[in-house]
């Protein structure tokens, strides 16, 4: 071997364990900044979008739209006539009427207002879903509403602020507004509710329609008042339609049954399906809109 090889040798030794290329230290991540709850803030805007289209939706805006406005579509050749104006109970103009209180005569005209006219843009349908429930317990300690407040969440799948979207207000606490034989006080949380509206409004109806209202017991539909009931009534001219679920239709959502021990509990609930209808015969509208939902309906 030759004199420069030999001296060669050793240098090549000292440089086979490093890298030839000069590198850097890796660099020290910054800590998140946390909000005011102490969860951490990511350094990009995360929003979750929706990465499938709903079944229900489609549903509703292909073919139950169409089917809905068939059904009660009310023919007006001539224009409606200008709506009569609130008589007052005293003249508003009066000094010595001016602060007293002034209702119109004939009492609440609300209920007995007619429908919009029928047109392709006013079409019924759901706005949203509000499901309540009131727990006793409550009103002794504040951790009985620990169950039901995850149990809301796990079948509404609502958190407040979920996926960036500053409008979900998520599960909310049901707080007492009068004193009721000292049961009830202002302000005391009696139960827990939350609102659905969008693509969680319908998948939460599907899980309903599929899964829990055909395996409940004794369950022959949402009981209807006779076909003699006042259309005027305030309930029937609000367009909202409410049932109550028995305790025994928590184990049965599928988000509750896959883990049903940690809920030692079970508790029941109302649920109000709030529509855009307005006017006489708005709840029988909404009704209609429910069955194509395939929710069954029973007369009393």
């Amino acid at each position: 071997m030759s004199a420069q090889a030999a001296a060669r040798a050793p240098r090549l030794a000292t440089t086979a364990g490093r890298s030839v290329r000069r590198t850097k230290p890796a660099p020290t991540a910054k800590p998140l900044k946390r909000d005011e709850k102490g969860v951490p803030i990511p350094h990009v805007n995360v929003i979750v979008r929706d990465t499938h289209r709903n079944r229900l939706a489609d549903h509703y805006f292909h073919t139950l739209q169409d089917d809905l406005m068939y059904m009660t579509y009310v023919h007006e050749p001539t224009a409606r006539k200008p709506p009569r104006p609130v008589r007052l109970a005293y003249d508003p103009n009066d000094p010595y009427t001016k602060h007293r209180y002034n209702p119109p005569l004939g009492g609440n005209r609300w209920p007995k207002q007619p429908p919009p006219p029928s047109a392709p843009d006013n079409v019924i349908q759901l706005e949203r879903i509000q499901i309540h429930t009131q727990i006793k317990g409550a009103t002794s300690s504040r951790t009985n509403l620990l169950g039901p407040i995850m149990a809301l969440r796990a079948i509404s799948g609502a958190n407040e602020k979920a996926g960036g979207q500053h409008t979900a207000e998520g599960v909310q606490l049901v707080k007492g507004r009068k004193n009721l034989q000292g049961w009830v006080r202002p302000g005391i949380p009696v139960g827990v509710k939350v609102d659905l509206k969008g693509p969680q409004m319908y998948d939460f109806l599907s899980v309903l329609v599929e899964f829990v209202l055909p395996r409940l017991r004794d369950f022959q539909g949402v009981v209807m008042e006779g076909p003699s009931g006042r259309l005027d009534k305030m309930s029937s001219a609000s367009g909202v339609v409410s049932f109550g679920l028995p305790p025994a239709a928590l184990g049965l959502f599928p988000q509750i049954e896959v883990n049903f021990d940690a809920y030692p509990q079970t508790f029941g609930m109302h649920i109000h399906f709030m529509t855009n209808a307005k006017g006489v015969g708005a709840q029988n509208r909404a009704r209609a809109l429910l069955s194509g939902f395939q929710i069954p309906f029973a007369r009393s």
